[in-house]
């Protein structure tokens, strides 16, 4: 045993927090050795260190105790074998209580991890007003619990990981056999398995991992918040990705138009549900090109603005001193700034930093002479569509795009614009994640799949689960 000790606290020099409780047991020297802020107190001074003293106040025979301690009657808790050193180091740092025995080349270890943690609460990004509260939280065990509270079949099944040289973080792959496409779990698990990284502290890393020669500004990987979220998506042959530490969830693969639906759209009944993404959609497309179709009509065809709001717009900007491609550039910055500020400053603060200084900021910018009214306008329904795009990454992507569109709308026209969406359609077209077409069922065109697309078709219409997530499975319930 001394061998084992000796290199234990070689490896652990300089961890102040490392304990070895000395206990003799029989005349022969034991070793509990642990980090106490990452483990069950309790359970160590109930299940093992009472266990462990009582046997040696026992009048029993060393061989006898050692006998006992491989049949796993000595401890009321489950307890493993380590042999290799390396191992055993990384079991103590990773909240296990190694014991360690003399004349024993190996030791003996207990499960008893316990890292302090948030108790579950509501989703702060994906709100709903009527269907489960619940979210993720940065605890791995609980998130799975909740997961499998939702889906409760055997067929759910999970594959661990560990990434990262320093933080040797846990991963669960999870899916549900007999629904996913093989070829996207197989290149999911040869990704993950490439990783060779020195710490992964969000899920965002393992996503810049996975999407690796996928060069586009868009999504192409679902984060999500919501065990309940996870768990459809799963049932529709999607792969979902959980990390320890994070309180968010990632599924592959994904589309553009799964990306403006939200959970709450299967909460609704079915009318109010179509109703609101027809909404959605309609106000993600003009969040994006509305500023670069203003700018474009005012600058090189005013002639298709009736000449009443023609009159309008000229009156308004009779006094700018910029061009109107100058004056959306200078407006949109400026409600960025705005947006970002308010996200990062405390929360009570940050909404009435974004919208007073929204009006203020218009408002002073108007009577100054420096903007036109229309354009505060134009840039303000922008900012509010926004905002309804459910998904924050491809809302940030619809912000990123709308600055080269503003710019050739401001510089080409109409054509620049018609140019520029022409090149964003072929591109997500082209878009395969994971080998699944990102604008299906658009692209390629597949009718079955439009129950669930732009609008929500009954439940009891949706008999199937859409081919693009599964090519095995695909009746989800039987038609009348």
């Amino acid at each position: 045993m001394s061998g084992i000790l000796e290199t234990i606290k070689e490896q652990l020099e300089g961890c102040s927090d490392a304990v070895y409780q000395s206990i003799s047991v029989h005349g022969h020297s034991c070793f509990l050795i642990y980090i106490p802020s990452i483990i069950d107190s309790k359970t160590l001074h109930e299940s093992i260190a009472f266990p462990l003293k009582t046997e040696a106040d026992a009048k029993l025979e060393w061989s006898n105790f050692l006998e006992r301690l491989d049949q796993g009657v000595v401890f009321p808790i489950p307890y493993l074998k380590a042999f290799d050193l390396q191992k055993i180091v990384d079991l103590i740092v990773a909240g296990k209580v190694v014991l360690c025995i003399e004349d024993l080349p190996y030791v003996h270890y207990f499960e008893i991890t316990q890292y302090q943690k948030r108790s579950v609460t509501e989703s702060q990004n994906e709100l709903v007003v009527i269907g489960p509260q619940e979210a993720f939280i940065e605890d791995i065990e609980s998130n799975l619990s909740m997961l499998r509270h939702k889906i409760k079949h055997p067929d759910l099944k999970t594959v661990h990981y560990i990434i990262g040289k320093y933080t040797k973080t846990d991963l669960y792959v999870v899916y549900i056999e007999g629904l996913y496409k093989k070829e996207v779990l197989a290149e999911i698990e040869q990704k993950l398995n490439d990783i060779d990284i020195d710490g992964i502290l969000g899920i965002s890393y393992i996503s810049e991992h996975l999407r690796k020669g996928s060069f586009t500004p868009f999504p192409v990987f679902q984060y999500t918040e919501r065990p309940d979220s996870v768990a459809a998506s799963l049932m529709e042959g999607r792969i979902g990705i959980i990390q320890d530490g994070a309180p968010t969830a990632l599924i592959a693969p994904t589309s553009f138009f799964t990306m403006l639906q939200s959970s709450e759209d299967y909460y609704q009944n079915f009318y109010a549900a179509s109703w609101i993404r027809i909404v959605r959609f309609l106000f993600s497309i003009i969040s994006m090109i509305l500023p670069s179709l203003y700018v474009a009509i005012t600058t090189f065809h005013p002639q298709i603005i009736p000449s009443n709001l023609l009159i309008t717009i000229a009156s308004a900007r009779e006094n700018i001193p910029f061009s109107a491609l100058t004056e959306a550039l200078i407006m949109e910055l400026t409600f960025e700034a705005l947006r970002e500020a308010g996200t990062r400053i405390p929360k009570p603060v940050g909404q009435t930093v974004s919208i007073i200084g929204g009006i203020v900021i218009g408002q002073a910018a108007v009577q100054a002479g420096i903007v036109s009214a229309p354009m505060v306008i134009v840039v303000s329904i922008t900012g509010i569509a926004s905002y309804i795009i459910p998904h924050y990454e491809l809302g940030l992507t619809f912000r990123l795009l709308r600055f080269p569109l503003l710019i050739m709308g401001g510089t080409m026209g109409l054509l620049g614009v018609y140019i520029t969406a022409f090149l964003i359609y072929g591109h997500l077209a082209n878009l395969k994640p994971l080998g699944t077409p990102f604008l299906q069922p658009v692209a390629p065109l597949v009718l079955q799949d439009w129950k669930d697309t732009l609008s929500r078709f009954p439940t009891n219409f949706m008999t199937k689960r859409s081919s693009a997530y599964t090519d095995r499975n695909q009746r989800r319930q039987k038609s009348k």
